[in-house]
C-alpha cells in the first residue's frame, strides 16, 4: 500500500512538471505573438539577427542625428573587413508615415553588406510633429549626408542607390522623381544612381484613409504629393516590385506609375510577386522568410546593374 501511494505522488510531481513545462511553452507563444503585434518589425529583426548568428557581418560606422527631431537619425553599416570604395545602398523604412525606427531594420543591413553594400537606414519626421514635405525633405537631407560622409566611412557617394518599403518606398521615389527636393540640399538627381520602391503608394488621391489624411490633408497642392504626377523621361531608374496580394497598398500603384514611366521614356522595371503581401515583401529580406528569394532575385540585379563602377546607367533592366 506504502508502495503504491509514493507511486501516486511520484506521478502527480512528473505531471505537475509536464503541465508546468506546457504553460510556460503556451505563456512563450503568447509573448511573442504579443510582441510580433507590438513591434513585428523589432521582432523580425531579432530572429534574422539569431539565425544569422549576430551582426559579426558587418560592422557600423555611423549612429547619429541629422536633424533636431529625433527620427531624423540614420546608422551606417559596412561589410567587415570591407576594403575600398563600396556601393551604397539608403533604406527608408515604411509606417504610415507615422511610425517606424530604422533601427529595427538592421535585417535590411544584414542582407546588403552581405552582398558588398555599404548600408545607411535613414529615418525621417512623423506624424504627428511632421506632415508633407517632410518626409522627403528629410530623405534629401540624409542623401545629402551620405554625399558627404559616405567616402571616409567605407562608401562611395558617386555610387549610391534609394530602396523603400510602403511609406518610405513613397519617400524615395518622391526623391528620384520630383527634383527640387534634392535641389534643395544643393544636390541633383545624378546623386541618385536608382531606386527600388517595395509596395510603394504613387496614386492615392482622393485622400481616404487616416494615413493619407494626416500626413497629406493640408497640402495647398495635392496633386504636387502624387509620385505619378513626376514621371520624367530623365528620372533615374526605378525598379518598383509589388504583391498581388497586397490589399493595403494596392499593386496598381506600382502598375500605373510604370506605365506613366514608360510613356514618358523612363527606365523603369515593374515587378508582380504572386502571392505575396504588403508585410511580406519586407519580410522576405530577412531570415526565415528569405529562403522565398523572389524579392532579392529581382532587387539585386538591379542594384548591381545601376551601382557598377562605370558612366550612367541607361536602362533599368536586370
Amino acid at each position: 500500500m506504502a508502495r503504491a501511494v509514493k507511486g501516486k505522488k511520484r506521478m502527480g510531481w512528473i505531471g505537475w512538471t509536464v503541465l508546468g513545462i506546457v504553460l510556460i511553452g503556451a505563456l512563450s507563444v503568447y509573448a511573442f505573438r504579443r510582441a510580433l503585434e507590438n513591434n513585428a518589425v523589432a521582432v523580425l529583426d531579432g530572429a534574422d539577427k539569431l539565425l544569422n548568428g549576430g551582426d559579426g557581418a558587418m560592422r557600423q560606422v555611423a549612429d547619429l542625428r541629422y536633424g533636431d527631431d529625433p527620427a531624423q537619425k540614420l546608422e551606417m553599416f559596412v561589410p567587415q573587413g570591407a576594403k575600398g570604395s563600396l556601393p551604397v545602398l539608403v533604406f527608408v523604412h515604411g509606417g504610415s508615415w507615422a511610425g517606424g525606427d530604422p533601427h529595427d531594420y538592421r535585417f535590411i543591413a544584414r542582407t546588403f553588406c552581405a552582398k558588398g553594400y555599404a548600408v545607411v537606414l535613414a529615418g525621417y519626421r512623423l506624424y504627428p510633429q511632421a506632415r508633407f514635405p517632410a518626409m522627403v525633405q528629410d530623405g534629401a537631407a540624409a542623401v545629402r549626408w551620405v554625399h558627404d560622409n559616405a567616402a571616409k566611412l567605407g562608401g562611395d557617394p558617386s555610387r549610391v542607390a534609394l530602396m523603400g518599403h510602403s511609406a518610405g518606398a513613397y519617400n524615395v521615389t518622391m526623391l528620384t522623381l520630383d527634383p527640387q527636393w534634392l535641389k534643395a540640399v544643393g544636390l541633383d538627381d545624378t546623386a541618385i544612381r536608382g531606386t527600388v520602391a517595395l509596395a510603394g503608394p504613387f496614386d492615392f488621391l482622393p485622400l481616404d484613409s487616416d494615413a493619407t489624411i494626416n500626413a497629406f490633408g493640408d497640402a495647398p497642392d495635392l496633386a504636387g504629393t502624387q509620385p505619378i504626377n513626376f514621371a520624367r523621361q530623365n528620372a533615374p531608374p526605378l525598379l518598383l516590385v509589388t504583391g498581388d496580394a497586397d490589399t493595403r497598398v494596392r499593386p496598381r500603384n506600382s502598375q500605373h506609375l510604370s506605365q506613366l514611366l514608360t510613356q514618358a521614356g523612363a527606365p523603369n522595371r515593374p515587378v508582380l510577386l504572386e502571392g505575396v503581401t504588403h508585410e511580406k515583401i519586407i519580410m522576405m529580406f530577412a531570415q526565415p522568410f528569405s529562403r522565398d528569394t523572389r524579392a532579392i532575385d529581382a532587387v539585386l540585379p538591379f542594384l548591381q546593374r545601376v551601382t557598377a563602377p562605370s558612366v550612367a546607367v541607361q536602362a533599368a533592366g536586370g
